[in-house]
């Protein structure tokens, strides 16, 4: 098979014309250029146009990448208006601040260093724990709590009263001293054994001070408890030793949870207001104990106080105990309710 090529006497033109040429499509003889399939000069296109893609050749669609100048709007002047109508907008130029008047320095004034502070030591009292004081409720002293009504009423004016105040209080109207293990001291053992608060066992009377007050004969003296190489109050109690027989009971406030109880009966008083605040229990019922819960006086005074005493009856004392060491104020307190309470059921 014969081609253009090999000269093989097809093509008629001289030697020195006879070669390879381009096909149509890329650009060789009967190619119509760029503007091929396209509108003429009159149609559209102009010739300048069709001179530049003559002299570039064919291109596929999108072969060539469009110009790298961007494509931006000419910068119109102040006066120019785009077709639309709209006014251009202004170009912002910045505006120097104006400038403030130059003041020169005044001159500077010899330097004194301050002089020297002694540091402030921290207050003692304030001083506590340490690291370990703060994690275990140490560390900064507390604002110190004021006393409540009823803490005003029986804390004494001049501060808290010690056993040694309470015993000088005492001397000073004839009353007389003890410290609970004499053989007349024997009795207050076995009070405090059956106290309505369960004292433990290593707890005794101590502290003990005997005299008279409202007509009656008191003995007032704290229950402690051993505490490191001392004793500590836990409990204050006075007592009144009343002739003859006097039925076990016991009253007590009834917000007050009651130990020990089983077996007494509960003595209503015919008062609402008094039974909803007190309960009276006694081992049997009877015209003592009647009398006892139905006095007027007993409830005007246990009504007036803070249902804070709890009283009870053993070996032939009729007695009343209250959380705390004794003290002058608590002594009179516990001597009205119980010349009240003795002249009941006496």
């Amino acid at each position: 098979m014969s081609t253009p090529r090999n000269g093989d006497g097809f093509d008629d033109r001289p030697e020195d014309q006879r070669g390879w040429t381009e096909p149509t499509h890329l650009g060789g003889p009967g190619h119509q250029g760029p503007g091929f399939g396209h509108q003429g000069p009159g149609e559209g296109s102009s010739a300048g146009q069709q001179g530049e893609d003559a002299g570039r050749g064919w291109e596929p669609p999108g072969w060539s990448l469009p110009d790298a100048a961007p494509d931006r709007p000419a910068q119109q002047g102040p006066a120019q208006q785009d077709p639309a109508g709209r006014r251009p907008e202004p170009e912002w130029e910045a505006t120097p601040p104006p400038q403030q008047p130059w003041d020169a320095p005044a001159e500077r004034q010899p330097w004194d260093p301050p002089a020297e502070q002694a540091p402030q030591k921290e207050p003692q009292e304030e001083r506590r724990g340490g690291l370990l004081g703060g994690l275990f409720g140490g560390g900064r002293a507390r604002a110190p709590r004021e006393p409540g009504a009823v803490e005003q009423v029986f804390t004494p004016k001049g501060g808290p009263v010690g056993p040694g105040d309470l015993a000088a209080w005492g001397q000073a109207f004839g009353w007389t001293a003890s410290d609970g293990t004499g053989p007349q001291d024997a009795p207050l053992v076995e009070l405090t054994r059956s106290a309505p608060v369960r004292p433990a066992k290593s707890e005794v009377p101590s502290n003990v001070l005997r005299g008279r007050a409202d007509g009656l004969d008191l003995v007032a003296f704290d229950i402690v408890s051993p505490y490191g190489r001392g004793w500590v109050a836990t409990h204050a109690v006075n007592a009144a030793p009343v002739l003859g027989s006097v039925p076990a009971f016991r009253l007590s406030p009834a917000r007050l949870w009651r130990h020990g109880t089983g077996g007494m009966l509960q003595i209503p008083s015919g008062d609402p207001e008094f039974d909803t605040r007190w309960v009276m229990l006694a081992a049997e019922d009877g015209p003592q104990v009647r009398r006892l819960v139905e006095d007027p006086v007993v409830r005007q005074l246990l009504l007036g106080s803070d249902d804070g005493d709890e009283l009870w009856s053993a070996v032939g004392f009729v007695a009343a105990v209250r959380p705390g060491g004794n003290r002058p104020q608590l002594v009179e307190h516990h001597a009205r309710i119980l010349a009240a309470v003795v002249a009941a059921v006496a």
